[in-house]
């Protein structure tokens, strides 16, 4: 069942967080994995976005998912976003 990750992310360091983002392709390629959406200023309907980027990622299942996040390479990247940015994540489910 294919899966969506929401990534909504605050960029405090953006020199640190490019870092993060220059690498993240050639590890995000070898997992099924595809990019929705990156937006930087998405268009607020309602309420307040205190968000510098979203990110929507879409997987072909859990398994997808995991093994890209549980990943060595992801996980060594991954340490520069969390270094150069809050970010709350979390994986739902298509109906």
């Amino acid at each position: 069942m294919t899966v969506y990750c929401v990534a909504l992310i605050n960029i405090t360091d953006r020199d640190r967080y490019d870092t993060y983002r220059k690498g993240f392709h050639e590890v995000f390629s070898r997992y099924s994995g595809k990019l929705v959406s990156v937006e930087e200023e998405p268009d607020v309907r309602e309420g307040t976005w205190p968000y510098t980027r979203t990110v929507l990622m879409e997987f072909p299942d859990s398994a997808s998912f995991d093994a890209w996040y549980n990943s060595p390479d992801y996980q060594t990247l991954a340490r520069h976003r969390h270094a150069a940015a809050t970010t709350l994540l979390s994986v739902i489910r298509a109906l």
